[in-house]
């Protein structure tokens, strides 16, 4: 029933929808029975108690319009203890580190990793340094499946995924520059 695939699937787009209210609110939308304990577990999981507790009304802190008031990785990382609250079976990450600085997204990638270990997940990445601790990485050119394996299958092919990863790997050394 649409009833049971809403509680069997968690999603964290790549534009995280929140709230015009408080921390609280959009963490406890996930589990609306939710005790306070299990909020701050959650947001702890995911790499955002800290920084909640560090604000002047901590988890009473409004977030403005969308969220407004936090910068993309500390609103990816409400919407990433919003999934972690509700414990689905399958969890769905669409672009979920896509516009973040490095140190956001090593953030998020730890919060992910925790996550993804007792659940089925589904990664969907353009930047591969997000998925390459996957079990199986399946490359799709035109919408079409090309490669498919681990990342160090898909290096070895030296198909389509290699030449992206080294793409991506030079332009993280200039970067760097």
């Amino acid at each position: 029933t649409q009833t049971s695939l809403r509680d069997n699937i968690g999603i964290v787009p790549q534009d995280t929808v929140l709230f015009n209210y408080t921390i609280e609110h959009n963490i406890r939308y996930a589990k609306l029975d939710a005790s306070d304990e299990e909020i701050q577990q959650a947001a702890k999981n995911a790499n955002i108690h800290d920084f909640i507790s560090s604000l002047p009304d901590g988890y009473q802190t409004v977030v403005g319009e969308r969220g407004l008031k936090l910068s993309g990785g500390e609103k990816q990382r409400i919407a990433i203890a919003r999934v972690i609250l509700k414990n689905p079976r399958i969890l769905v990450f669409d672009e979920a580190t896509s516009s973040l600085d490095s140190h956001s997204e090593q953030l998020i990638l730890e919060s992910l990793k925790a996550v993804a270990e007792k659940h089925t997940t589904l990664v969907i990445a353009h930047r591969l340094s997000t998925i390459i601790d996957a079990d199986n990485i399946i490359v799709l050119d035109k919408g079409k499946v090309v490669e498919q394996g681990s990342h160090q299958q898909l290096l070895e092919e030296e198909g389509l995924y290699s030449h992206l990863w080294q793409l991506q790997q030079e332009e993280e050394k200039q970067m760097e520059v």
